[in-house]
This record gives C-alpha cells, structure tokens and sequence, in this order.
C-alpha cells in the first residue's frame, strides 16, 4: 500500500475542521484549527526567513502546549526536520541533542532555556521563546535570525493582507521516505540515539489509529495529552491522529499526579485515554485499591452471589475515575504489574496493551480490549510484520524482528548502530524477547540487554522478578540486578506512604526483608534475590518512564 502524505492529512484537517476547538493549554485558552493554522503560517514566515531550509533541522524543547505543537507542525509542514526534546532532560542532554543533530534554530519553553547555556550551542544560528506568538528572540547568531524576528509580523500582513483563509494553506508535499523526526532514544540500557523517522511512518501511525479507534475518538471529542509529545508515543497518539481527525487536544502541562489526573478527566471525560503502566497503577492504588480492601467489600467478593453484583461496582467505579466517557484505556511502554493486570480482568475493565519503540513511530502490536489476551500486548499492527527468532516461537524466547512501514531510517550519523538494528532484509531487531502464540499474540519476557546468565547458565529475566517484587508492601519502584552470581533487588518506597502508615527505618527494614522471603517461594531457585537495597529517591526515568537500569548496574558498589 503506498502511503498517502502526512502534511496532506494535516492540511486536510485543518480545511475540514476550520471552526472547531483545536487545542488547550488546561486551564488556560482555546484555540481552533484556524487559529492553529494561522500561527503556523506566522512560524513558517519565521522560518524562511531565518534561512531554514529543507532538510535543516529545528529543535524544540519545553512541556506539553499549545506553542510545542504549533512549532512541530509548522517545522514538519515547512519541510524541515523536527528535533523533539524531552523539557525534563538534564541540561548537558539538551545540549548534546541540540549539537548532535545539527539543529538550526532552537524553540524553548521559558521554564526550560534559564537552564541552558548558549555557549554551549554554539552551531545554532537562533533561540526563539515558545511561550507565545511573539516568539521572542533568545539567541541571533546570524543577521537574518534578527531580521525575521524582527520583521515577523509585517511580513506576515504582506504576505495575508486579507484576513487569513483556509485556501492560504499549501504545505510542503513530503516524500514518503524523507526524514521528518529526528527523536532521540530514552535510552534504558545506553545513550540516547537519534531515530531518524520518515514521513510514511508518521502517516502510518495516524492511519493505524484512524483504522483502530475512530469509531472511538471523533471530530470534537476530548483527548487529554498525558504523556511527552517529544517521546513519539504521545505524540502519536495524544496529538497527531487527533489533530488529523478534528479532536480537540488539552495539552496537561503539569506532572501527571493522580490527584491532576482524575480531576482532568472528571472535568473533560476523554474519549480514549493512552497511558504508561505507571499512571495506571498509580490511580488504581490511589483511588480503588483502598476502597475494596473495606471488610464489607472483601467480604461480599467471596460471597458468590454477590461478586458479580460487586465487581459492576467496582468497574463502574474505575470507569467514574477516568472520566466515564472512554471506549478503552490504552497501555504502553512496558507491562503492566501482574497483580495489576489480574484484578482489571477480572472486574471486565475496558483496558489494552500494546507494544511499539521510538524506532516505529511507534507502533508494533495492539489488541483492541475486547480481543485482547492477558499477559500479551496484542497482535502486529497494521503494515507491520512481527516475528520471533526463536527455534520454538511459541516456548522458547527469542528476539523479537519486526519489519514494515513504520520502521525508522536509521539512526542520525550512527552506521554501526543502524547496522546491528537493521538487518538486510529490513527487519527491526528490538532487542527484546517474547514468544508468539499460534494466533499471533506476542507476549514479551524481557529484554534481551537485560536478561541476566545465573549460575548454571539458566537465563534469567529481571523484569519477571521485579513484577512480582513490585506487588508486596511498600515497594513503589523496583530493579533488580546482578552482582557476582548474585541478585540483588534495588527498592524505592514512597514517603508519603510511610509517613501516613507511621513506618520507621527499622520496622520498613523487617518488611523488606519479609519481602525478599516471600519473594524468594516466588521465584524458582535460580533467580532468588539474595539483598534488597532501599534506595534514597526515585529512579530516574525515561520520557515513557521507565527506568534507565543502565545507571543502576554498578549500585551497591
């Protein structure tokens, strides 16, 4: 199937949709698909001015907004390449980044650029701030950055004398296999890389969600953005295939804390609701687990003619606290917690899980919730072809190949890294290992950097003993590692927490050894923990949030 253009499908949305709201920072203004439409026109002015050409790159960097998507889209329409960055990245990241892929012109958000050191940038030409339209001018290294800057808006009336009109839209016709995105990697087990994304797979992925979910998500209807829209996962599917369809997106803008979450969705009841597993297990822990611990309520959950009865409730419940307006709740990045996953299938609860990577754009596999199989993260999606290699696919672990439309170029000025991921026939090495079953569903065990070698040479899975770790009390976030032939557990509790339950360092010292007791009959012999460590803070993440274990593999020294 030859894809069609992904500029094609914004500039047709923008023209079917002109009157409806487009995007709101929550809490503050509304914009509508023509307001969105002029500011790009403005940045697109900006750009030409400033000297962008095809090909160049712009970076932007700052949280979830209005500003952050306009300058996206106006990049991606000019026919530049966008460099998304993660606003919660170090400074020395940011710069990095920023050299690394040659960016042009840098958009910063107000609460990320105090952080920064131009000095640091030196091959960017100009710094705009992206917290309005006027974007003002940080940064001129060249005499026609200042002059765009500073002949914007009178450039602007020339070129619209009349008032701004849908037939003024003519953005640049992408080939499909043109580089659009340079997205850098979270980077869990190393740096980050530049993933080089063409245009087919941005069209593929707005093609995947208008094929999956469009009976679901309308012209109109609600979608609340939660995750980064620098981390392709959001961006996909919290803000691309919404802005094609005529959703109108409200962009958080803030941590996303229970106590946010499930007044964001009480007050705009979303229509699809895309999340991390941490987010789920979050309100789920908040805001239902310390109902059904009532006595009354685990009570009548062992009463059989009441469980049923029971579990409507406790649905109803869950479906209240995520706005009550959802086709289906839709997990990625990593699995959910067991335990998690046990009680959402067993009250019927309208959730997924798929799989996908910043290298496909990043769908991989989906089940819609229905159809899906616990345990798996669904089937290959459309224009994706998944396979294990394996001898036995179905038992034994292999890696997991993957190759179709969505698939990266490459990664940025890294030939030897794109060499070890693509191989010649284009298949996609993940690095991760899963088994297939023979209707197609994958059910991933690990990854393969992270899959530990016990004593007796038995392969060893971190992510299945931190899954269960993850379960017992006070353990908020879990690793586990390797040292000798040993395994150890790295363990973060919240504070909050202990405080509410008046924990002491010695009493939450026995639990944890308690834990790694209980642990250990979990576990086959193999691949008992011999330690669990408490840890001072909270692991530091990725933009999906996951952990980067890379950075705890040397811990205890």
């Amino acid at each position: 199937m030859q894809p069609q253009s992904f500029n094609a499908c914004l500039q047709q949305s923008i023209h079917d949709h002109w009157e409806l709201d487009a995007m709101t920072d929550f809490g503050s203004n509304t914009y509508k698909y023509k307001d969105v439409a002029r500011i790009i026109e403005k940045v697109h002015i900006l750009l030409e001015a400033s000297g962008v050409k095809q090909g160049d790159k712009v970076a932007i960097c700052g949280r979830n907004s209005v500003r952050w998507a306009v300058a996206f889209l106006a990049t991606v329409t000019h026919g530049a390449v966008a460099v998304p960055i993660l606003h919660e990245f170090l400074p020395e990241q940011i710069h990095d980044i920023v050299n690394h892929s040659e960016a042009k012109l840098l958009f910063v958000g107000d609460q990320v650029w105090p952080k920064l050191d131009a000095t640091k940038m030196p091959r960017l030409e100009g710094v705009f701030s992206n917290s309005n339209d006027e974007y003002k001018l940080l940064v001129e290294r060249t005499e026609s950055v200042r002059y765009a800057r500073e002949n914007l808006n009178r450039l602007f009336g020339e070129r619209f004398p009349m008032n701004f009109r849908a037939h003024h839209i003519d953005y640049y016709h992408d080939n499909p296999d043109e580089l659009a995105v340079l997205n850098y990697t979270s980077g869990t087990t190393s740096r980050s890389k530049g993933v080089m994304i063409p245009y087919r797979a941005l069209w593929s992925n707005v093609e995947f969600a208008r094929e999956v979910y469009s009976t679901h998500v309308r012209a109109g209807d609600n979608v609340v953005s939660i995750l980064p829209t620098a981390h392709m996962y959001g961006m996909a599917f919290e803000f691309l295939y919404e802005f094609c369809c005529g959703a109108h997106v409200h962009f958080l803008g803030k941590t996303p804390s229970p106590t946010v979450l499930l007044k964001a969705f009480a007050d705009l009841r979303p229509k699809v609701i895309i999340a991390v597993p941490l987010l789920i297990e979050k309100i789920v822990r908040k805001a239902i687990f310390p109902q059904i611990k009532a006595p009354a309520i685990r009570l009548a959950l062992m009463t059989p003619f009441l469980r049923d009865r029971v579990k409507t409730q406790i649905r109803r419940r869950m479906q209240q606290a995520f706005g009550d307006n959802f086709s289906e709740i839709i997990v990625g990045g990593a699995a959910l917690n067991q335990d998690i996953e046990v009680f959402l299938k067993g009250i019927g609860f309208n959730y997924t899980v798929g799989y996908g990577a910043t290298e496909c754009a990043p769908i991989i596999c989906y089940a819609p919730w229905d159809k899906y199989r616990a345990g798996s993260c669904g089937k290959a999606a459309p224009r994706m072809q998944v396979r294990i290699d394996s001898p036995q696919p179905a038992t034994v672990p292999g890696e997991i190949l993957v190759r179709g439309m969505n698939v990266m170029l490459g990664y940025y000025k890294n030939d030897q890294a794109t060499r070890q991921a693509l191989d010649a026939e284009g298949w996609y090495h993940t690095g991760d290992l899963g088994v297939m079953d023979a209707e197609g569903n994958v059910y991933i065990k690990g990854r393969s950097k992270n899959m530990l070698l016990g004593a007796n040479g038995q392969n060893i899975y971190p992510e299945e003993i931190e899954d269960k770790l993850s379960s017992l009390p006070y353990v908020t976030e879990c690793v586990v590692i390797q040292k000798g032939e040993a395994l150890h557990g790295l363990v973060y509790s919240d504070p909050d927490e202990l405080r509410r339950q008046h924990i002491t360092p010695e009493r939450l010292a026995a639990i944890m050894e308690q834990n790694r007791q209980q642990l250990n009959q979990l576990v086959p012999a193999y691949a008992r923990v011999a330690e669990l460590h408490q840890m001072p803070a909270e692991f530091e993440k990725t933009p999906k949030k996951s952990i980067k274990r890379f950075k705890y593999m040397n811990y205890p020294a």
